[in-house]
């Protein structure tokens, strides 16, 4: 949610700002601006609401030069998109420009009492109270006299930190002072912040995607941290302004990472790409002589992985359908009770868990305010937590004890999809890891590993499934309702197949199991409500055919996923689409691939912005 960019150096401020802006919009918004310090030491705030084109379109009309400047993607939490609550906000007539993510819970009261010291607010925002409030601070410090020797760096960031000492929420800040055109400062709680280091440069945003093809240094900062950039250094210190040590590490993005690639959509890009990200996950991961699967950031020893007698998955959204494939997966074949908890329940639930409960919290961005929040919350109660996410650097895989990266590469577009599959394909790769620690066979787990092998190359045949299922959204584009149904290992795939529809094309949907129908869902079926039916062979294959005959007799359309060679499916549904076969624990990962497409193609046809839905978010960085 949000964006945040910031630059210092020699080249043009704003042509970095507004690229970068323009990679950021994927985490969702509603409004944009920039902040630019211009060579008569005066701030040019610029900004507008809509997409970025409507600020770069003004900015080209009237342009901003400068060569330090920071910028911003708005989500609106505390007051409606309009340009006077968008980014960057100003303090006391500009003696400060901020930029912000995140929420500041306590800034009523800040504001009312910064209105009796005579501030006035220009905005409805939480945000313009943390401008306000430095302002104040910085008026208060010029009291006194600087001394000789004094670092006149150091008053502003006694400015900074005694204003974050009087927040209560999370925040990634950056901000640019009138009279001190060389640095900027950053700060972090709750809310990513990234340095990226150059020579005679430094760029600041809320994520790496936009130091792609500007730099490959980056420095990711923790919270509690305050950043002091100028040009040519980078100074990190605590909260309580002593200096820490900071690494710079190596970017590891590539510009093809960040671009379409020649696709319509980053979505569609991403879904074609799942062949690639599912090798990626699992490569170095899979030891063949012991027919198991290799962690080496888990930092727990066999013996303690061995105690766990419990394992919770708390997640949100996408992440927790794939929790739930994995609660089936780790209880089918490492025999282990698994819960899936939403994490927003999660962290505000006293639930009885045994201290030999193991905890992985999972999110693609690793910056999901909940799951972040339910993480913090079992490790206060002393359980041990481990991370699934694909975000190097990130809040959770930084607080967690230890994890896995899925190294699915930038998932641009707001709707998971590569994200989900690898998720999915990570949670297998420790089921077969606590399966071999345990029971589960050398033969069985030989058979596993087989199929991961085999999962790339299946899901690329399920891609070619692309033209028909173009065909099949423009039979059903005009539904407004739509079931989705699945057993065993194909429920959480329906709910998936749902929520994708539901997040890109703003038609209502549903995922049950199917056998639930009977229980109050069929009573919506109807010749207008298409069903979407995943059949693949297997136990319960006889049952999923009686719950579909059941939608037939009542009229409603039926379209089915069925694996090869099937034929009689075909002879019920009114629309098939075929897929290779795979074993039962296997073949979500290739169902949810024409359950992804036709998600696309149908918001396609329905005009709708496929990248960046509405009202939604990539990185859901507030409760």
């Amino acid at each position: 949610m949000c964006g945040i960019v910031g630059y210092i150096g020699s080249r043009d401020a704003t042509e970095f700002l507004l690229e970068g802006l323009q990679r950021l919009e994927y985490r969702g918004y509603d409004s944009a601006g920039i902040a630019v310090m211009t060579g008569e030491q005066d701030v040019l705030v610029r900004k507008t609401t809509g997409r970025i084109d409507c600020l770069v379109k003004s900015i080209a009309e009237s342009p901003l030069p400068g060569s330090i400047g920071i910028g911003h993607t708005r989500w609106a939490t505390h007051g409606p998109p309009t340009e006077a609550n968008a980014h960057p906000h100003l303090g006391r007539g500009g003696v400060v420009a901020i930029v912000h993510n995140g929420v500041i819970e306590n800034y009523q009261v800040l504001k009312e009492q910064l209105e009796s010291e005579g501030f006035v607010f220009s905005s409805a925002t939480d945000s313009e109270v943390i401008a306000q409030l430095v302002a104040a601070n910085l008026e208060k410090l010029s009291r006194t006299p600087i001394q000789n020797g004094e670092d006149p760096h150091q008053r502003l960031l006694e400015a900074v930190q005694a204003a974050l000492s009087e927040l209560r929420g999370t925040y990634g800040l950056v901000f640019l002072f009138r009279e001190h055109p060389d640095l900027l400062i950053a700060a972090r709680q709750g809310s990513p912040l990234v340095v990226g280091v150059g020579v005679g440069e430094h760029f600041v945003a809320s994520d790496a995607s936009p130091l792609v093809g500007y730099t490959d240094k980056i420095v990711y900062l923790t919270d509690h941290q305050i950043a002091l950039v100028t040009a040519d250094s980078l100074r990190v210190a605590n909260r309580d302004l002593g200096r820490v040590k900071h690494n710079v590490e190596n970017l590891l993005l590539h510009a093809n990472e960040v671009s379409l690639g020649g696709y319509s959509h980053y979505m569609l890009k991403e879904i074609f790409e799942q062949p690639e990200s599912l090798k990626n996950a699992m490569r170095g991961r899979i030891c063949e002589e012991d027919a198991t699967a290799v962690f080496g950031g888990l930092n727990l020893t066999p013996q303690q992985l061995r105690s766990v007698n419990r394992i919770i998955l708390t997640a949100c959204g996408t992440s927790w359908h794939a929790a739930l494939l994995g609660e089936y997966l780790l209880e089918e074949f490492a025999r282990i009770p698994v819960e899936v908890e939403y994490a927003s329940e999660l962290r505000y639930r006293n639930p009885p868990v045994e201290h030999d409960t193991l905890v992985f919290a999972i999110s693609q961005s690793g910056e999901t305010a909940d799951t972040l929040g339910a993480l913090r919350e079992m490790k206060r109660k002393g359980h041990r937590t481990l991370a699934i996410c694909n975000v190097v650097g990130s809040s959770i895989a930084q607080e967690a004890d230890g994890g896995v990266y899925l190294h699915a590469g930038p998932e641009i577009g707001v709707a998971s999809t590569k994200a989900f599959t690898s998720q999915c394909l990570v949670l297998s790769l420790l089921a077969l890891y606590f399966g071999r620690m345990r029971h589960l066979s050398y033969d069985a787990g030989q058979r596993l590993v087989e199929t991961f092998h085999s999962l790339p190359s299946l899901i690329r045949q399920a891609l070619q499934t692309d033209d028909e299922v173009r065909r099949l959204a423009r039979k059903y584009g005009s539904a407004n309702n739509f079931l989705y149904l699945g057993r065993q290992f194909n429920f959480p795939a329906a709910l998936e197949g749902a929520l994708k529809l539901k997040e890109i094309s703003y038609i209502h949907a549903e995922g049950y199991p199917a056998a639930e129908m009977k229980h109050g869902p069929i009573a919506l079926v109807d010749e207008r409500t298409p069903s979407v039916f995943i059949v693949p062979k297997g136990f319960v294959y006889d049952k999923v055919m009686s719950n579909l005959q059941e939608v037939k007799a009542r009229g409603g359309p039926v379209i089915a996923i069925v694996e090869n060679g099937d034929k009689r499916v075909a002879e019920l549904a009114d629309d098939i689409i075929r897929v290779p076969s795979a074993d039962d624990w296997a073949q979500p990962l290739i169902n949810i691939v024409p359950l992804q497409l036709l998600a696309y193609h149908i918001a396609l046809l329905r005009g709708c912005d496929v990248d960046k839905p509405r009202n939604l978010a990539k990185s859901v960085t507030v409760e």
